[in-house]
């Protein structure tokens, strides 16, 4: 049961939470939309195409400081911009499943997200003297957890998983490594 305006520390029932879920039924939301939902559980996307082991475990390290992470197989997929005339580097790519001690806002968390970007140095624009842009580390969310209540004198909680739309549909790394988590049943 949820206590009116105390933030409750949440279960890690990892398990249960991704068991049977259907992305292609899931409700679509944009990110300026839900800004100040609370959430409790993350699906993302990370990728790198620079020094990819090394800020990959970085993140992976912080993420677990903010609960407990479940994590897909990594995939190394070329960058769909290259071009034979200007050839890029592979992105290393995974899906966490990330299930929050505690609730944040969206907004919150997506701060968060961006400071873990910057600890990994990442640069949002490339260098002019640079021709290939290097990505560290980039932290997207694809699906979101709200913990919501019925009304401020409620008990009555509800978790619902949500689409972000900027990001659907997936990308076929990304498809791969949710349905991975999904049907690994955690």
């Amino acid at each position: 049961m949820c206590k009116s305006r105390v933030m409750p520390k949440l279960p890690l029932m990892m398990h249960k939470a991704l068991a049977g879920l259907d992305t292609d039924t899931l409700e679509k939301y944009a990110p300026e939309a839900l800004q100040t939902q609370l959430v409790t559980a993350v699906l993302l996307a990370l990728g790198s195409n620079y020094h990819a082991e090394k800020y990959l475990a970085m993140v992976r390290e912080r993420l677990s400081a903010l609960g407990e992470i479940q994590l897909s197989t990594a995939f190394q997929n070329p960058d769909f911009t290259a071009t034979p005339e200007l050839p890029k580097p592979d992105y290393t790519n995974q899906c966490v499943y990330l299930s929050l001690k505690s609730p944040m806002t969206l907004q919150q968390l997506q701060q968060t997200f961006k400071q873990f970007e910057c600890e990994c140095h990442r640069q949002r624009l490339a260098e002019p003297s640079m021709s290939i842009k290097q990505v560290t580390m980039d932290i997207d969310v694809l699906l979101v957890n709200l913990y919501t209540k019925e009304n401020s004198l409620s008990k009555n909680c509800t978790f619902k998983w949500i689409i972000m739309n900027d990001r659907y549909p997936f990308k076929a790394h990304e498809k791969a490594g949710v349905q991975e988590l999904i049907l690994t049943k955690l």
